[in-house]
This record gives structure tokens, C-alpha cells and sequence, in this order.
């Protein structure tokens, strides 16, 4: 309250040029913490859809996806809730940081929730696809040797590599720093003075890119193995339906994942060696705002790739696209929809 009543007479009593000033501080702390709001109400509502479907499942394999989904929603939960608060402190405080940081501790927090909460996702996204590979490849191998305990030890080892990851800049005396922006904190990214500088972002964009490129093999490997299987049983198998639904989830994931962090990920190897500092530095801020997007549609991969939900958008669109072919619809109804159809207790 101080801050803000502080930063409001300051804003009067400064000359007219300020008020532009002001006013942009303003629709940027209103923006960012709409954009916070909104991430964090898209990941409780998928968090309550995915708990809901863990009550009810009996399925182990489904248990396991749903494990790690219900883990990924809560990373992008607090994510979003811890980074956009504070981004909020920041702005509020007018991007000042030897006022409110004269100690580099909020920044140290603020690097380590970015890079943490950055690569978490990520891992998480390519230890689902490597279970769901493992799951319609080997079925009685996962159904046998996998149990629940150890997918809950492979998720502590996501969340420790990704916490040692982001705790080494502060093990290796090389601290966090405030980016030319000012508005958040990450990796020496200009004026790096030795190879140790170089090669901490070097690191997080090479294991970000490897679980991106984890996620692509694996989740290739399981549509294949389901095309493969659709294609020789002609008749509908009543354990296929279900793996058609989560492969569908995770490909939206991997492509979301794709979208909002590849620029960022592809970008940081040559920004750590180049001259051209001013474009480059533009450039890490739009991929760092593109890589926030993510944890806002990772929720809404589960909230809108359900079977009811799927249902009704694709039959809404077929009735608005050909209204009178009503025998198309049932043929649709019939033979296209058995697809989705999965276990008495369904999501």
C-alpha cells in the first residue's frame, strides 16, 4: 500500500511526460495480473477435472498419466502464481531494483523460479510420453513391473534435475542477474566472462530442447503403435479408446510446448556469443512472454481434449457445416465417434 500510494504522488507531482509514464505502469501491473488470474483459474479447474478423473479410475495405466497430469497442473499453478507475483513486485516498484533488492535475493528467487518452473513442464511432458510409449508398446510389462510408487520416484527425479538446475547458478557463485529489461531476472546473458557463464543457459536450453525432442520420438512411437493397431482390428478394442484420448492430450501438450517454448530454447545457444545485444535482448523478453503462455494452455489441453467435450464441439461443427445430411451425422455418430468411447468410469 505504501509502494503504490508512494509511486501515485510521485506520479502527480512530476511533470506532464510522467503521467505517460505512470499510466503504462499501471496497464502493465493490470495486465499482468489478469494474465495471472486467468493462468491461475485455467490450472484449478483442470486440477479439479484431473482429480475428479483419479477418484474414479481403476485403470493403473490411466492412474499414471493422470499422476503426472495432475503434477503438471500443479507446476503450472504455482508457476504462474509465484513468477506473475513477482512480476507484479517488480513493476510495482517501478522496475527499481536497488531500491527494493539492494541484496540480489529477490532476484536470485525470481532466476530460479523462471528457470525451475521453466523446465518442469517440460520434463514432465517427456516422462508422460515416455510412459504412454511404454504403456501401448509393452502393456504387460507396464502393467506388471510399473507400479504407481515408481511413477511418483521418476516424478521427484523430474522436480530434483530441474531444482538442481536452477540452484547451480547460486552453487557456482555465478548469481542471477537482472536482464536489460529490468523487469525479471535470469542466466549472465551479456558481458559473460568466463565459460562457466556460457555454459549455465547453455545447459537449460539444451535440456529443455532434449525433453522437447523426447517428447516428439516417444509420442511418434505410440501413434504408430495405435495406427498399427487400429488398422488390424477392425472392430472396435475396448482398451483402445482410452490411450486414443490421453495420446490426443499429449500431442497437444508437446505442440503447445513446441509453440511457446522452442523460440526461447533454439535462441539462447547463438544470443550467448553474438554482438548484436539490443535485438537479441528484444528477442529474449518476447520468447520469455511466449514461454508463460504455456502454463496458461497446458490446462486447458485437459479441460477441452475430454471425449464429452470432443464430442460435442465436432457435432456441433458438422451440424453448422452440413445441416441437412442427417445421414452423414448418424454415419458420423456411428463410426467416427467409437473412437472416443472409452471405460464406464470416463472423465
Amino acid at each position: 500500500m505504501s509502494a503504490n500510494g508512494s509511486s501515485e504522488m510521485g506520479c502527480r507531482s512530476e511533470a506532464r511526460p510522467t503521467n505517460t509514464t505512470c499510466s503504462q505502469k499501471e496497464l502493465t501491473i493490470t495486465l499482468s495480473v489478469i494474465s495471472m488470474t486467468v493462468g491461475v483459474l485455467s490450472n484449478t479447474l483442470a486440477l479439479f477435472i484431473l482429480l475428479k478423473s483419479y477418484r474414479r479410475i481403476r485403470l493403473n495405466s490411466k492412474a499414471s498419466f493422470l499422476l503426472f497430469a495432475g503434477s503438471l497442473v500443479v507446476t503450472d499453478l504455482l508457476g504462474h502464481l509465484i513468477n506473475g507475483s513477482l512480476a507484479v513486485f517488480v513493476y510495482s516498484f517501478d522496475k527499481k531494483w536497488e531500491t527494493f533488492d539492494p541484496h540480489h535475493i529477490v532476484c536470485s528467487l525470481f532466476g530460479a523460479c523462471m528457470v525451475f518452473f521453466g523446465l518442469s513442464p517440460l520434463f514432465l511432458g517427456s516422462a508422460m510420453a515416455v510412459e504412454r510409449c511404454i504403456g501401448v508398446t509393452w502393456p504387460i510389462f507396464h502393467s506388471t513391473a510399473v507400479a504407481s510408487h515408481h511413477m511418483k520416484k521418476l516424478l521427484g527425479l523430474t522436480w530434483l534435475l530441474a531444482a538442481v538446475v536452477a540452484a547451480l547458478p547460486l552453487l557456482l557463485r555465478r548469481p542471477y542477474r537482472v536482464q536489460s529489461s529490468r523487469s525479471w531476472c535470469f542466466f549472465q546473458m551479456e558481458e559473460q566472462r568466463d565459460w562457466l557463464d556460457l555454459l549455465l543457459p547453455l545447459l537449460f536450453s539444451m535440456l529443455g530442447l532434449l525433453a522437447l525432442l523426447l517428447s516428439i520420438v516417444f509420442n511418434t512411437l505410440t501413434s504408430c503403435s495405435l495406427l498399427q493397431s487400429r488398422l488390424r482390428r477392425k472392430h472396435h478394442c475396448r482398451g483402445m479408446s482410452y490411450h486414443l484420448e490421453m495420446i490426443y492430450q499429449l500431442l497437444a501438450i508437446m505442440f503447445v510446448s513446441c509453440v511457446c517454448w522452442g523460440p526461447l530454447l533454439v535462441r539462447i545457444p547463438p544470443f550467448t556469443s553474438t554482438e548484436n545485444m539490443p535485438m537479441l535482448t528484444e528477442f529474449l523478453l518476447l520468447g520469455v512472454r511466449m514461454a508463460t503462455w504455456n502454463q496458461i494452455l497446458d490446462p486447458w489441453v485437459y479441460i477441452l481434449l475430454r471425449r464429452a467435450v470432443l464430442r460435442k464441439l465436432l457435432l456441433w461443427f458438422h451440424c453448422w457445416w452440413c445441416p441437412r445430411s442427417h445421414s452423414l451425422q448418424s454415419k458420423l455418430t456411428r463410426r467416427t465417434w467409437i473412437n472416443f468411447q472409452i471405460l464406464p468410469n470416463k472423465l
